[in-house]
C-alpha cells in the first residue's frame, strides 16, 4: 500500500477517532506532508520510537503507541512474563499523560498488570522501578531533549536498562509484525482498574529510589562540614528532574539551592530555550543570570527526563566555565573511584565503562587506579548490559560508567544513567574539594595535571526528511568505500567499522573483529591518542562526527582541537 493509499485509509476507517481524521484533512492538499506521515511506519528501533507528534503512520500518536505496546505484550506473553507487569512512566512532553494511558490499557487488554506513576517522573527513577516492583519491562513516554514537537516510548527490560539484544529484535520483529491497526488491543480505564490490572504507583517508589541514592554518598561529612555554605542554582529545563534534585539535595544538607523559576514548572512547549538540552549555551542563560546574583559557586540544568546533566563552576575569579560531559564525566569517575579506594578499598575485578565517542581521558583514570576499562557502543544500555554480565557471571565489579553525552551511573540501583544522582554526587564532590580549600574547577584543572590535556568536541549535521536520511547513509557509505588515511594532520593508524565488526590497521593491513554489536559507526584511531567516530544519531535526524585530541596544555589541546572541528566540517563540506 503506497502513502496515498494509506493516507485514505485512515481517513475512511471506522477505527480511526474524529480529531485524527480532521488533522489529516488539514493536509490534504499539502503532498509532501501527507507522503512524510505516510510513506512509512515509525521504525521501532533499538531504542524504541522516537518521532513528531502526530497523525499518521510515521508520527508519535495513540495509535502507533498502542502498535508498539501490542507488540510489547506479544513479545512479554512470547517470553512467559505476564504475570510479571509493567512500570510506565512520563515525562512533561505534550501527549506523554495520555501515551502512558495509552500504553497501560493496550497491556490491561492482554491481561498485563501496568504501573503507571501518578504524574511525571525522571527516566532512571523508572528504570529503577522496575527493577523494585520486579517488572518483565518498562516504558518511559519521553523524548530526551528533542524539540517540543518530538515525543518518545523508550522500553526497559526487567533488568531495568534498555532493551539489548536478544530482547530488542525480538520485540521489533514482534511490533512490525503488527500490521493491522484494528487488530491491536485496548480497554476502558476504569475496566482495567476494576480488574487489577491497572495500579497507581508514586511516593513508595520515590521514598526507595531516594534511600538508594543517598547509600552513594561517600563523604556525608564533607557534606555536614561545608554543604550549607556552597551556593548552587538548578534548572529542571521545565522538566521531571525539580522535585528529585531538590529534595536530595535538601535532605544531605545542602541549603543555599536557588531554583531557575522561569524553567521550573513542567511544560512542554519549553518556552525559555529552543529546545531543552543541557548541552547548549542557550539552556544556561538564565541559569547563570540568577547565578550571578546569588555569587553561586555551581550552575546545573537536566534534561527534560532528567538523565542527563550540565554543568557550570565557578573559579577564584568569580568566572563560570562549562565542565562538558566528558569532563563531568571524568570529574565524577575520578573522585568516586579514588574515594572508594580511600574509604574502602577497589576490587581486583573492578571495572570502568565509557562508551566508544566518550573521552580517551577516561582510559588513563582507569589504568591510574589500576582499573579495568570496557569500552561499549554509544547508547547506556550498554553499559546496562556490562553490569547485568557482572552479576549473571559473578566475575567483575562495576565501579562507574559514563558516555560524553552528559550522563553517568553510580552504583546499580538502576540501569540507566541518572542526572539526580549525578547531581547529588556533583555537590557532593563541591563539598570534599571545598573543605580542602578547592573548587571544582580546581579539581577539573587537577585531572589534566595528572591525567594528560584531553580535548574533545563534536560537530553536528542536520538533514531532515527523507532526502536528509538518505544523504546520512551516503556520508556513511563513501566513508565506508574510501576511508580516509589522514585526518586534520593525524595518520589514521586503525579504521574500525562497527558495521562490517572489523577493525583494519592500516600500517599492517591486518583485520580484527570489533567485538561490540553491529551497529553503522565508523571510529579512526589516530596518532598521538587523536581520534574521529562518525555515526548517525538514534534519536534527531543528524549525523554526528565525534571528535578527540590529546595537547600539551589546555591552550595547546584547545588550538588543536579547533583545527580538527575546522577540518572535519570541510570534509563533511565535500561529501554534501
Amino acid at each position: 500500500m503506497d502513502y496515498k493509499a494509506r493516507y485514505e485509509s485512515w481517513l475512511s476507517n471506522p477505527y480511526f477517532d474524529a480529531d485524527t481524521k480532521s488533522e489529516l484533512e488539514s493536509i490534504r492538499e499539502d503532498e509532501q506532508e501527507v507522503k512524510e506521515r505516510f510513506y512509512t511506519d515509525l521504525e521501532f528501533g533499538t531504542a524504541g520510537l522516537r518521532g513528531i507528534i502526530g497523525a499518521g503512520t510515521n508520527r508519535m500518536n495513540i495509535y502507533t503507541v498502542r502498535k508498539a505496546t501490542q507488540g510489547l505484550a506479544n513479545y512479554i506473553r512470547k517470553c512467559g512474563n505476564t504475570g510479571k507487569g509493567v512500570a510506565i512512566a512520563y515525562d512533561s512532553r505534550h501527549m506523554s499523560p495520555e501515551f502512558a494511558d495509552e500504553a497501560a490499557l493496550c497491556l490491561a487488554a492482554n491481561g498485563i498488570k501496568a504501573y503507571v506513576f501518578e504524574a511525571l517522573r525522571p527516566t532512571p527513577e523508572l528504570s529503577f522501578a522496575v527493577r523494585n516492583l520486579k517488572c518483565a519491562a518498562g516504558i518511559n513516554i519521553t523524548a530526551s531533549h528533542n524539540p517540543p514537537e518530538y515525543n518518545g516510548y523508550k522500553v526497559y527490560w526487567e533488568d531495568g536498562a534498555q532493551i539489548t539484544p536478544p530482547h530488542d529484535k525480538g520485540i521489533m520483529d514482534e511490533v512490525k509484525a503488527v500490521d493491522d491497526y484494528t487488530t491491536m488491543k485496548t480497554m476502558g480505564l476504569n475496566e482495567a482498574k476494576a480488574a487489577g490490572l491497572y495500579e497507581i504507583i508514586g511516593d513508595e517508589v520515590d521514598d526507595a529510589y531516594i534511600v538508594e541514592l543517598k547509600s552513594q554518598v561517600l563523604h556525608q561529612d564533607a557534606i555536614d562540614a561545608v554543604g550549607k555554605d556552597i551556593k548552587i542554582v538548578y534548572s529542571p529545563l521545565h522538566g521531571t528532574g525539580n522535585i528529585p534534585a531538590r529534595r536530595i539535595l535538601r535532605e544531605l544538607g545542602f541549603e543555599n539551592v536557588f531554583v531557575v523559576k522561569e524553567q521550573e514548572l513542567p511544560d512542554g512547549d519549553f518556552p525559555t530555550v529552543s529546545y531543552p538540552n543541557p548541552e547548549a549555551a542557550e539552556a544556561f542563560e538564565l541559569g547563570l543570570k540568577l547565578a550571578k546574583e546569588v555569587d553561586a559557586d555551581i550552575v546545573l540544568a537536566t534534561d527534560p527526563d532528567a538523565d542527563r546533566l550540565g554543568v557550570r563552576v565557578k573559579d577564584k575569579n568569580g568566572e563560570y566555565h562549562t565542565l562538558t560531559g566528558n569532563v563531568s564525566g571524568c570529574l565524577l569517575a575520578d573522585y568516586e573511584i579514588g574515594q572508594r579506594k580511600e574509604l574502602k578499598g577497589l576490587p581486583d575485578d573492578g571495572y570502568l565503562i565509557k562508551t566508544i565517542v566518550t573521552s580517551n581521558m577516561a582510559d588513563a583514570i582507569a589504568k591510574y587506579y589500576n582499573a579495568g576499562l570496557i569500552e561499549v557502543l554509544t547508547g547506556f544500555k550498554y553499559i546496562g548490559q556490562q553490569i547485568l554480565g557482572f552479576e549473571t557471571s559473578g566475575k567483575g565489579e562495576y565501579l562507574f560508567g559514563f558516555e560524553e553525552s552528559y550522563g553517568c551511573l553510580i552504583g546499580t540501583y538502576a540501569r540507566d544513567k541518572d542526572a539526580i544522582v549525578a547531581t547529588m554526587a556533583l555537590c557532593e564532590a563541591a563539598a570534599y574539594y571545598r573543605a580542602k580549600g578547592m573548587n571544582l574547577w580546581d579539581a577539573a584543572i587537577s585531572l589534566y595535571d595528572r591525567y594528560g590535556y584531553y580535548k574533545d568536541d563534536i560537530q553536528s549535521i542536520t538533514l531532515k526528511g527523507i532526502e536528509g536520511l538518505a544523504k546520512i547513509q551516503e556520508i556513511l557509505d563513501t566513508l565506508r568505500k574510501n576511508p580516509p588515511s589522514e585526518i586534520a594532520g593525524y595518520k589514521v593508524v586503525k579504521a574500525r567499522d562497527y558495521k562490517e565488526n572489523t577493525i583494519q590497521n592500516m600500517g599492517t593491513g591486518e583485520v580484527t573483529p570489533t567485538g561490540l554489536p553491529v551497529s553503522n559507526v565508523l571510529y579512526y584511531d589516530l596518532a598521538d591518542d587523536a581520534w574521529v567516530c562518525v555515526r548517525p544519531s538514534g534519536t534527531e535526524p543528524k549525523v554526528k562526527f565525534y571528535y578527540g585530541v590529546k595537547g600539551t596544555s589546555l591552550q595547546d589541546a584547545d588550538d588543536k582541537s579547533k583545527k580538527m572541528g575546522k577540518e572535519v566540517l570541510e570534509m563533511i563540506d565535500k561529501m554534501m
